[in-house]
């Protein structure tokens, strides 16, 4: 299997990343892949960039380095409605929303994290129409009830990430990430493979996921960014334009 897009990286924007968006995209170029979204975390995390930023994002062209460029902001999910952390203005202005959740900018000030409470949360963000993906959800301080809600997810047009830095640097997070796959598999929901890069080292190589994937049986036509025909046809079903030729 090979992966032709990396949609959740970070630049320097995002203050713990250490590559410009110049040095992503050029990384992404030499590697060959077909496209990159750029996805700086949403404001509400610590040393994460403001609205501006995100309302500029469009300064940079839609290919560059013959490398399609999604601009984009891994959203922070900031309570248990759902809620992410950047405004329509700025959402207006991005294409490509991954929508996390992270300790530092979930309030659980008034609801606790349970299962339930979890599976309700993105049964909420199902509803919002800006998200694209749902970024790192094996996490197990946030798990939910995979079965009843992952299909809630899919029915939404979401896309269930399988981020390979769980294969790295967040190892506890593997045996989630191996059941929701199993899931996807069993109720054919689509996913994508991302890496969650910090830095140029780090973009493109999906080598974890894909050995996971491949010792289950994952089905290639179910990963949307396997293929340059399955990935435009994503971006065509969400209104978003294709690599020039």
């Amino acid at each position: 299997m090979r992966i032709i897009a990396d949609t959740h990286t970070h630049t320097i924007a995002s203050t713990h990343a250490y590559a410009t968006a110049t040095e992503m995209i050029a990384e992404a170029a030499r590697l060959g892949l077909y496209a990159i979204a750029i996805t700086d975390h949403g404001p509400k995390m610590p040393g994460s960039p403001q609205v501006w930023y995100f309302n500029n994002l469009r300064a940079i062209p839609e290919t560059y380095m013959g490398v399609r460029v999604l601009k984009g902001a891994e959203a922070n999910i900031t309570d248990f409605d759902g809620s992410i952390d950047l405004p329509e203005s700025s959402l207006d202005c991005l294409e490509w929303i991954v929508a996390s959740i992270h300790d530092v900018t979930l309030d659980q000030s008034k609801t606790k994290v349970s299962v339930d409470t979890v599976s309700q949360l993105y049964i909420n963000a199902a509803n919002d129409p800006h998200i694209n993906v749902i970024g790192h959800c094996g996490t197990p301080a946030y798990r939910f009830d995979y079965e009843s809600v992952l299909p809630v997810l899919a029915q939404h047009g979401k896309l269930i990430e399988i981020n390979d830095s769980a294969f790295k640097n967040n190892k506890s997070s593997v045996p989630n990430c191996i059941e929701i796959a199993k899931l996807c598999k069993r109720m054919e929901i689509p996913i994508i493979v991302n890496t969650d890069a910090h830095f140029t080292t780090q973009m493109g190589r999906f080598d974890g996921s894909i050995k996971m994937l491949e010792e289950i049986g994952f089905p290639e036509e179910l990963v949307v960014n396997s293929s340059v025909e399955r990935f435009e046809k994503c971006l065509k079903e969400r209104g978003l334009a294709v690599r020039e030729s």
